[in-house]
């Protein structure tokens, strides 16, 4: 259930705003002012905050970041607060949203939160994908972690979310974190919570995703990038079922069901020494595997035509059906970005359709070479095409940290700020994603926001 906080009175038009998400199924926090927002963040964590600009926008976001708090935070006001909403988007903000709200609009932005539950569970045709939910049908209703593991963009997070569903803790929260987007000492936060003046900036209590997860299911997603260290503390974790927050005293226990997902073998990470054995055993209890959209093609045209008649609706469209020749270009096609690169293609061919169907010319899979090329590393000894020459020449004269750093910046943009998924595509380590990152920072250059990620405060004079 998605986690929704709102800062403002319910009274006016965010309470229409609280009204569509809750009818999506959201799970609704409420405060009056930021002081009062910052209280229940601490306390419960949420996956969204809508706040009223008629409140300190700048402040939240601060001391969000000073406690190490991650959550993204959308601006609210009417379209005559054009001054304010541009403030507090400068102070960290990630979103404006113009009242009286739209609300295809507030579920976009759930759904870019990754807080937008899917009302009819995984879609599934192929056999690959029915055994699959069969699988998750019978383990369901066990307390014992779970291991997905798949592709980027197969959908790891919508089995979660699928799984705690039927299971016999559905009514309890499903609170999702990935370990990819956020630095280690913000996820060691964000993971086991922290007492009061446990850091510098720690001035209360705060719940971690553990106990904000209390009773529910917790996916820790992306768990093949985190640090060796705090692995041994989710090991601890599940071996006592307790946590420990920073700075505390005692240890606080926790009832939680653990599922772990990752794009990466884990067992090789464990040869390689990049990940610890004893996790591996205790999280591999029950290992679901999604297969890639290549290996269940029965599923790419039930697919499509549900992301064509969800954004037909989401924008206002007529709802139209693909055309034979369509649906042949979408069978044809490789889908190396797997559903993620579907949903992307249907969502812009339902913006260009003109007509009563969804032809081919809207259907714009002309980049698939491109894209092929880059996220699918050539085979050993394989021939490669050379680059064109004129885009060789374009680069003479640049230093090579610059060509670096473009090249990396703009790649991160194409994943939208997503770390995991751009070191992918760079063949880097997120670690050395991380560092460049952390220096483009220092030298002034803007970069990317993470998904989930709180943008740090400006300095402030004491």
């Amino acid at each position: 259930m998605a986690r929704l906080l709102i800062v403002g009175s319910l009274e006016g038009e965010l309470g229409s705003a609280a009204r569509v998400a809750i009818a999506r199924g959201a799970k609704l926090g409420h405060a009056e002012g930021v002081a009062a927002g910052l209280e229940r963040l601490r306390a419960e964590g949420a996956d969204l905050a809508l706040v009223d600009l008629r409140h300190d926008v700048a402040w939240l976001v601060q001391a969000m970041a000073a406690e190490r708090i991650a959550c993204p935070v959308v601006a609210c006001g009417r379209a005559e607060d054009g001054d304010a909403a541009v403030r507090a988007i400068e102070a960290g903000a990630r979103d404006f949203l113009p009242l009286p709200p739209d609300a295809d609009l507030i579920i976009a932005m759930l759904q870019a939160a990754g807080a937008a539950p899917s009302r009819d569970g995984p879609i599934a045709r192929d056999p690959a994908m029915t055994a699959l939910l069969a699988r998750v049908a019978q383990v369901a209703r066990a307390e014992a972690s779970v291991l997905l593991t798949g592709e980027s963009g197969t959908g790891k997070e919508i089995l979660a979310r699928h799984l705690h569903a039927v299971s016999k803790r559905a009514r309890g929260p499903f609170v999702a974190l990935n370990c990819a987007a956020l630095p280690e000492t913000l996820l060691e936060s964000e993971l086991f919570g922290h007492e009061k003046g446990a850091f510098s900036g720690a001035v209360a209590m705060r719940k971690g995703k553990f106990e904000q997860a209390e009773g529910g299911t917790l996916l820790l997603d992306e768990i093949g990038e985190m640090d060796p260290r705090l692995q041994a503390k989710i090991l601890r974790v599940i071996q006592e079922r307790e946590v420990d927050r920073l700075g505390g005293g005692a240890p606080i226990k926790v009832d939680v069901r653990l599922l772990a997902a990752t794009h990466r073998d884990l067992a090789q990470e464990v040869a390689k020494g990049r990940f610890r054995e004893d996790l591996f055993f205790r999280l591999n209890v029950i290992a679901l595997r999604i297969p890639p959209l290549r290996e269940r093609p029965a599923d790419i045209l039930p697919l499509a035509e549900h992301f064509a008649l969800h954004y037909a609706r989401a924008n206002g469209l007529p709802e139209r059906g693909l055309s034979l020749v369509a649906r042949q270009a979408l069978l044809s096609h490789a889908w190396h970005g797997n559903v993620r690169e579907l949903e992307n293609t249907i969502h812009r061919a339902v913006l260009l359709a003109e007509g009563h169907e969804i032809g081919p010319e809207a259907i714009e899979l002309t980049q698939r070479a491109v894209v092929e090329a880059v996220a699918v590393p050539a085979a050993p000894g394989a021939a490669t095409a050379a680059p064109p020459a004129n885009r060789v020449a374009a680069l003479v004269g640049r230093k090579m940290e610059e060509v670096e750093r473009d090249l990396i910046l703009e790649t991160l943009s194409h994943c939208l700020g997503n770390r995991t998924r751009a070191a992918e595509i760079l063949g880097i380590s997120i670690r050395t994603l991380r560092n460049k990152l952390q220096d483009y920072r220092a030298a002034g250059i803007a970069v990317p926001a993470a998904p989930g990620q709180v943008t740090p405060p400006l300095p402030v004079a004491v």
